[in-house]
């Protein structure tokens, strides 16, 4: 136990002067039991420092051969250990300088024991969330209709929010959102995507109906939907797709219609045609598109932006499906096989590939000059691979 004289001698030697500190002093010594395999070090933002103080959990997510992410509510981090030259110490009770200022109590020499130590700590950085994972899992077991539903083994892959909350890392807000953009459903408490000819199927009914009706697609009554399409499939199943393919409201009376979007039908017809052939004469496409679609409806090739891709160069011009959601999630791996695909691409063609890649403020010309390398050819930009394919 040192002693003030002790300390004192101890000043002089490092030639520090008394005056210019605060009169208490902190006496160090390792408990027995100090250890650094012990302890780990998390350096948070203020705003997951304030979710921990108000009750809320983070929680550290990834199987084994996946690299752990933490995820808030709503966000999702990367973990990294960053080394440190100093070495951290863990003091419990330990008081910052200005507690010692506002405690005139405090004794000059505090002994205190170190209870760990530590040379890295983890390093949160924000990250996009890991969702192609979520895809793959639920394309395991597509709903395909209550018909084809009872035929299936009781033992087919069938996941709730919680088992997707162990697999998928990415936050609940997240995986809520991407599973609302793949038009997942819950069917029996266990989250579901419908087999796309299902879903093409439903689609069909409604637009029939509204076709037979001469209802506007900008006001189609829910009602009525369920009324007339319910002997033919599950009502849940025919409100899930109006609320895929429509904008829900609810007019003076309280009664519930659905705005349709047109796009996300033009769309959905133009993958039913698409994926079946390898390359489309995209003259011919274009015509049998539009004869495919509902009466009233128009298509127009950007409602086919990160679904298909056009050949310009061919003659005659094609048209063959390339869906962004097939594509790899790391960004190296994305570019790379969009350079195998095709060896120059303007930004236009590209950017519906990549837009998905880009992190928080990060724009797709940033993420080109980092992945790509530019020329201009005839005139027009393009952009290819910066490693050899």
């Amino acid at each position: 136990m040192r002693s003030r004289e002790e300390v004192e001698a101890t000043l002089h030697i490092a030639k520090l002067k008394p005056a210019e500190l605060l009169p208490p002093v902190h006496c160090l010594s390792f408990s027995p039991r100090a250890s650094a395999a012990e302890c780990c070090l998390l350096q948070l933002e203020p705003g997951l420092c304030a979710e921990l103080e108000a009750g809320h959990s983070l929680v550290i997510r990834g199987e084994k051969a996946e690299q752990a992410v933490l995820c808030s509510k709503d966000k999702t981090y990367d973990m990294k250990i960053a080394d440190t030259s100093n070495m951290l110490l863990f003091i419990p009770d330990c008081k910052t300088p200005e507690q010692l200022l506002a405690d005139q109590a405090l004794c000059n020499i505090i002994h205190t024991q170190i209870a760990g130590f530590s040379n890295n700590y983890w390093e949160l950085r924000r990250c996009r969330p890991k969702l192609k994972k979520l895809r793959k899992l639920l394309m395991e077991n597509p709903y395909e209709g209550p018909d084809r539903e009872r035929e299936k083994a009781v033992t087919d892959s069938k996941y709730t929010m919680e088992d997707l909350l162990d697999l998928i890392q990415a936050s609940e807000e997240e995986i809520l959102h991407q599973l609302k953009v793949i038009n997942a459903c819950k069917i029996e408490g266990y989250w579901r995507v419908l087999e796309f000819d299902y879903e093409m199927k439903l689609l069909n009914h409604v637009t029939q109906l509204i076709d037979s009706e001469s209802w506007s697609f900008s006001k189609v009554p829910l009602s009525i939907c369920l009324q007339e399409l319910g002997p033919l499939e599950p009502k849940e199943m025919i409100q899930h797709i109006l609320l895929s393919y429509g904008m829900k409201h609810t007019d003076k009376v309280d009664e519930v219609y659905f705005e349709m979007n047109a796009d996300k039908i033009c769309t959905a017809t133009a993958q039913m045609l698409l994926q079946n052939a390898v390359k489309f004469n995209l003259s011919e496409f274009q015509e049998v598109w539009q004869q495919s679609v509902p009466e009233g409806l128009i298509t127009r090739l950007d409602q086919l932006k990160g679904l298909a891709l056009l050949d310009r160069n061919s003659r005659p011009e094609t048209i063959f499906l390339l869906k962004v959601e097939d594509l790899p999630e790391d960004n190296q791996e994305r570019f790379n096989r969009l350079f195998t695909i095709r060896e120059k691409w303007t930004e236009a063609d590209i950017a519906p590939y990549i837009q998905d890649l880009c992190a928080e403020k990060q724009t797709v010309a940033a993420l080109l000059t980092k992945y790509a390398r530019s020329s201009v050819q005839n005139g027009v930009k393009v952009y290819n691979s910066r490693r050899p394919i």
